[in-house]
């Protein structure tokens, strides 16, 4: 079977969905397929390993500057190595809904070749980063229709990381046939130790709580920022934010005024970690808060629950990451400071339970593990391509297709 996989910017680092998209690259591979990449080039690392189709990078207008702090590109969609990847594949699995990928499902209608994908942002998420802040309601309905009718719709199946994401597309009626199942976790062995330190009931040691996350406005660490102010615990926390974004600098002053509040006794560290790195301080930490309002499914924090750390996660109505908490002690109501605060006291308040109860979580990992996500997908594959052998694919709203197409002219035009 011959895979091929779309995407951005598939090399960027610090990036979920490409971090996403090569786990599942390389566990298909694993598994005996075929796949090969349609991507922009490697542009952190030019020297570096590059997708089988590579191309240039797309400087958007205005929201570059954003773009780059995302450790985000686009990739442009000219030339025939679009269609060179196309006439190549058997089916073509697109991981995004932009430029690139809107052309290679052209040329997949074009040569009859079956198209799938897989959901990885709202448009929460891009409409938010560039408004600044969370509004722009009516702009998000817009885009979410517009990819529903030119992109899902043309889709033989969708994979949804979460029941989340596949209850929103099932209330937009998309003709794509939605499937929940997650992007999948690479496991990874347990170092915090089974006993707890000395020290661990020590009423005077800090207590580490991590954020793992993008600084970026729909993140919401200002929430925690605010609950730890309200935390009867504050002045032991030492929190670390694991991440970088947009929001970089904004959130980085927000949590070093708690410690000239005198709120906190520890200077909290801001910085963007490697795998490891966060392996380390995961395994470390007392607490882990996941204060996100929109969030596709949120595998920043299952890297932290492999390692035995709890949770305590946002429910939000665009995010899917609650579905990991085991219980209401680690859930609360996003935005809701008051709620997180009572969270983190009361699992401060239980370190003995707490302790325990961090290697449930990190039992609970294995049903999520890539490889067996990966089996998943290829029959996903096998499906939509023995489906496409006598089928004629519609063009379904056609109105959205040529809107659509005018504005990648208009792209064309003052790139």
């Amino acid at each position: 079977m011959k895979i091929l996989f779309v995407v951005n910017s598939y090399f960027s680092q610090g990036n979920g969905l490409d971090e996403s998209a090569r786990r599942t690259v390389q566990a298909l591979r694993d598994a005996g397929q075929e796949v090969r990449v349609l991507s922009g080039k490697n542009f952190e690392n030019p020297d570096g390993p590059q997708p089988d189709y590579p191309m240039e990078k797309f400087h958007f207008p205005l929201m570059q500057p954003m773009l780059d702090s995302f450790g985000y590109a686009y990739a442009d969609w000219h030339g025939k190595t679009v269609e060179d990847a196309v006439r190549w594949a058997d089916v073509i699995h697109l991981e995004e809904t932009f430029f690139l990928h809107h052309a290679a499902m052209n040329w997949a209608r074009k040569l009859g070749k079956p198209i799938t994908g897989t959901y990885h942002v709202h448009p929460e998420n891009i409409v938010y980063n560039c408004l600044g802040f969370t509004g722009g309601h009516l702009i998000c309905q817009i885009l979410y229709r517009y990819w529903c009718r030119v992109f899902y719709d043309n889709y033989k199946y969708l994979q949804c990381p979460t029941d989340n994401v596949r209850d929103r597309l099932i209330r937009h009626r998309v003709k794509a046939k939605c499937f929940t199942l997650s992007n999948g976790v690479i496991p990874d062995k347990c170092i915090r130790p089974k006993t707890p330190p000395t020290d661990y009931l020590d009423p005077e040691r800090p207590l580490d709580l991590i954020y793992i996350g993008r600084t970026a406005v729909e993140k919401d660490q200002p929430t925690l920022y605010k609950a730890i102010r309200l935390s009867k615990y504050a002045k032991r926390i030492r929190l670390h934010i694991a991440g970088r974004g947009p929001k970089l600098d904004q959130y980085t002053k927000m949590a070093n005024k708690l410690y000239e509040d005198g709120v906190v006794d520890y200077q909290p560290t801001v910085g963007f970690y490697d795998r490891e790195g966060l392996r380390q301080l995961a395994a470390k930490a007392d607490l882990a808060v996941h204060c996100a309002l929109v969030e596709v499914e949120g595998m920043s924090i299952t890297e932290a629950l492999q390692q035995a750390v709890v949770p305590v996660i946002a429910e939000a109505q665009y995010s899917g990451t609650a579905i990991y908490a085991l219980d209401d002690r680690s859930r609360y109501p996003a935005g809701d400071a008051q709620a997180l605060a009572a969270r983190i006291d009361y699992w401060f308040d239980h370190p003995q339970e707490r302790w325990a109860m961090g290697f449930k979580y990190a039992e609970s990992m294995k049903q999520y593990e890539i490889a067996n996500c990966a089996q998943v997908l290829i029959e996903m594959f096998q499906k939509a391509i023995d489906s496409t052998k006598y089928a004629i694919y519609p063009l379904h709203y056609p109105v959205f297709t040529s809107i659509s197409r005018e504005v990648i002219r208009f792209y064309r035009r003052i790139a």
